[in-house]
C-alpha cells in the first residue's frame, strides 16, 4: 500500500475500534460487493510505517456494535520520541 489515503481505498477511521485499541484504527476497502473484505490498519510502530492488524469481511450490520466482532492483532508499543 503506497498511498493509504488513495480515494479508491475509501480509507476512514473506525472510532469504535480506535477507542478499543487505544490509537487510531483505519479501515480501507479491498473490494466491493457481497463478499467485500476490509483491511484494518494503524500507523506505526515506527514513523512512516503502517501495520495491518486485521483483514476481515465487512460487517453486515451498520449499527454501532458492528465492529465488536472484529479481531485485531496486537501491535507492540514503540517509543516514537526522537
Amino acid at each position: 500500500m503506497t498511498n493509504p489515503k488513495h480515494p479508491g481505498l475509501q480509507t476512514h477511521e473506525i472510532k469504535p475500534l480506535s477507542a478499543r485499541y487505544g490509537q487510531k484504527v483505519f479501515q480501507s476497502y479491498l473490494d466491493q460487493g457481497q463478499n467485500a473484505n476490509r483491511l484494518f490498519w494503524v500507523y506505526g510502530p515506527q514513523k512512516r510505517d503502517i501495520t495491518i492488524i486485521a483483514i476481515e469481511p465487512h460487517p453486515n450490520d451498520h449499527k454501532s456494535n458492528a465492529y465488536k466482532s472484529i479481531k485485531l492483532s496486537n501491535l507492540p508499543s514503540v517509543d516514537l520520541k526522537p
